[in-house]
């Protein structure tokens, strides 16, 4: 149930007429949380000063807060910081008007003599707030509200605004610009990728595609920044959960805005992370979705593998010895793997923030169908993107066990299987056969119908050519001792 507040409330603590809001610098990271940096302006008389700033967020870490001179030049110390997060709501204001009679909006009548509609208002004193109010009304208790809470249109001791207020001791009248700093959170962000490759001609697994890169930025801290330069941390950067402090909801609409216009983003190394420079000045509203596009690169080289991993739940470090362990998986499906190398050479080569990607497809009619979606890591230049973009409909697999052996005694199991993969596309498929070796460290491939690489410790892949509308099968026999 809403809470109604007059205008005389609403305008209180508003931005002075024609001031110019101060830029604040955000850098945001992954981790729902981003550095912020802004001025204040400090006006000190000798001895001690109250300074206050409304120029910060509702989800600031209150100890997270660093206030310097950053020429160096001007001496002075915090005595005292208070912060107060403005959470101006319906509950707050029922806290604070506990023993005291208010007025209810409880509906609505018609006046049977004018036909006007007039509100129906009640007075009820609040014994108790919190989760289940307690309020007298005409002389009885009762547990909920009896309507719409009318407040007195009073403006003391609120706070309509997230606000720092400071003590700060100094020797001498001083008047200068001071830097403010502080941890928030409510701002993330993340990447997005969009790779369109051309009509599918049907022979060779290469395609020469585009690459668009966009970044993707959510402000959920409750506070509008009006002017805000922002840069963008990638990698896994430490974090301690933080204690809970009050904050406020964002009851925002959610709003999307995408810009792509000049100038381009930049990026750097940073610490042992990388940080992208929008190297633009941008209004983000509470609750507003902000994209900027960073990347786009054509001619992009996507390889198209199949893979088909026909095992299934296996625990690597332990003596596998039951007969039947892993052998019934039942895994008929290939899986589709397209593969992008992040080098120059194939017109990338730059450090990629982890996100979504997405993979479209052109029709023979031009129209751009979607065919697969993956998540990809933080990947560094010359490293290779691989995306997982789903299943293959005409291409199967079909693994069993044909002969298990174990020597208690001796110290060994031997272990035959067979593979069968099946292709009813109108052209010669390679499908790599992923094996896992689970059974035990020491292996040895006794018998093998293809030839193999060996991809760790225990994994094996075996690539497999199958004919067009044909199958192909697959044979090994592995040995190991303990």
């Amino acid at each position: 149930m809403a809470c109604t507040l007059s205008t005389a409330l609403a305008s209180a603590q508003s931005d002075t007429p024609g001031a110019e809001a101060t830029p604040t610098q955000l850098t945001i990271y992954n981790g729902d949380f981003a550095v912020a940096r802004t001025t204040v302006d400090l006006s000190l008389n000798p001895g001690s000063t109250e300074i206050t700033t409304t120029d910060v967020t509702r989800q600031l870490e209150p100890d997270s807060v660093v206030l310097r001179d950053p020429s160096g030049k001007h001496a002075f110390t915090v005595s005292e910081q208070n912060y107060d997060a403005a959470v101006v709501n319906q509950q707050w204001l029922l806290q604070k008007y506990e023993g005291r009679t208010i007025d209810f909006q409880a509906g609505s009548y018609i006046d049977k003599d004018t036909g006007k509609f007039f509100d129906r208002i009640v007075s009820g004193k609040i014994i108790r707030a919190g989760d289940q109010p307690l309020i007298e009304v005409n002389g009885k208790m009762q547990f909920q509200l009896p309507g719409t809470p009318l407040f007195p249109a009073t403006t003391d001791g609120l706070l309509l605004k997230p606000t720092l207020r400071w003590q700060i001791h100094s020797e001498r009248a001083e008047h200068f610009p001071a830097e403010l700093d502080y941890i928030t959170h409510g701002l993330n962000w993340e990447a997005t990728y969009n790779i369109v490759v051309p009509e599918s001609t049907g022979a060779g697994t290469e395609d020469q595609a585009d690459v668009l890169g966009w970044i993707t930025i959510h402000n959920n801290s409750g506070t509008e920044f009006p002017q805000a330069a922002i840069k963008l941390m990638a990698g896994d950067v430490a974090k301690l959960t933080p204690p809970e402090y009050p904050r406020a909801r964002a009851f925002a609409m959610n709003q999307m805005v995408a810009v792509s216009a000049a100038p381009e983003v930049t990026q750097k190394a940073f610490d042992d992370f990388h940080l992208y420079d929008l190297h633009r000045t941008v209004t983000l509203r509470d609750g507003e979705t902000k994209q900027v596009q960073f990347l786009e690169a054509s001619d992009v080289t996507v390889k198209r593998t199949y893979e088909y991993d026909g095992s299934g739940t296996f625990y690597p470090g332990f003596r596998n010895e039951q007969a039947d362990f892993g052998a019934q998986a039942g895994n008929t499906q290939v899986r589709i793997v397209q593969a992008i190398k992040n080098s120059k050479a194939n017109h990338l080569g730059i450090p990629l923030p982890a996100g979504r990607i997405r993979v479209y497809r052109r029709d023979t009619d031009g129209q751009m169908e979607f065919v697969g979606e993956s998540t990809i890591s933080h990947t560094p230049s010359d490293e290779t993107v691989q995306i997982s973009t789903g299943n293959a409909f005409d291409l199967k697999g079909e693994r069993k066990q044909t002969d298990f052996h174990i020597d208690a005694r001796a110290g060994t199991i031997d272990e035959s299987f067979e593979i069968t993969l099946k292709n009813q596309k109108e052209q010669p498929v390679t499908i790599n056969v992923v094996e896992h070796l689970y059974r035990w460290n020491n292996w040895q491939i006794t018998q093998k119908s293809g030839d193999f690489t060996k991809r760790d410790s225990d994994t094996i892949v075996f690539p497999v050519t199958v004919p067009s509308k044909g199958q192909s099968t697959l044979t090994y026999t592995v040995h190991y001792t303990w």
